[in-house]
């Protein structure tokens, strides 16, 4: 979180959080067709920043209950987004790396918050500029509400009604000081 930001309630501490994708992992073995060889009509792809690193511990989650390997892409849309170019300062591009061919897979596309649905969006743009994939799914840890655009997520995490002006911030070990998920208000959200 920032300094300036107020927190208003921790939604998901890192008992929780774990709690949480272990569920959505059992959710995905449910989709993978047991007839077909997992590492090569599924993957997991995951949003820069933390969708990275939550894939990544699906991955884990997924071959340890059920012992599927399944592929992990990392994708940043950054470049696809529609608002990147009416931005102030200069947008940071991460790499995008799908060491796999994504046409007639089935994906799930992994980030941290669903909120307005433009990145989402942008991320399905990205990905079909790789590939034709069988399907796609969604999955988000929190899904905040407040939608500009019909994006829906199929796995959820926990659903939290924000009002504007308020932000939902997930946290992970891999990049951040701390784990869990906060309900914050920013400064620039409250009244002078």
């Amino acid at each position: 979180m920032e300094p300036q930001d107020t927190v208003k309630a921790q939604l998901m501490d890192a008992r929780d959080l774990d709690r949480t994708l272990n569920r959505m992992a059992r959710q995905i073995i449910e989709q993978i067709d047991p007839d077909e060889e997992a590492s090569e009509t599924f993957a997991l792809i995951g949003m820069q920043t933390r969708g990275v690193y939550l894939a990544r511990r699906l991955q884990e989650k997924i071959r340890a209950v059920d012992g599927l390997d399944v592929p992990v892409g990392v994708l940043d849309a950054t470049m696809y987004r529609d608002d990147f170019r009416l931005r102030l300062k200069q947008p940071t591009v991460r790499a995008t790396r799908i060491p796999f061919d994504i046409t007639e897979r089935h994906l799930v596309l992994i980030d941290d918050v669903l909120y307005t649905g433009r990145t989402a969006r942008a991320a399905l743009d990205a990905l079909m500029d790789l590939g034709r994939p069988t399907s796609i799914r969604f999955l988000v840890i929190v899904d905040r509400g407040l939608r500009e655009l019909p994006i829906r997520a199929d796995i959820v995490g926990r659903e939290v009604p924000t009002l504007p002006g308020e932000e939902v911030r997930v946290r992970l070990a891999e990049v951040d000081d701390r784990e869990g998920v906060w309900l914050v208000e920013t400064p620039r959200a409250r009244p002078a």
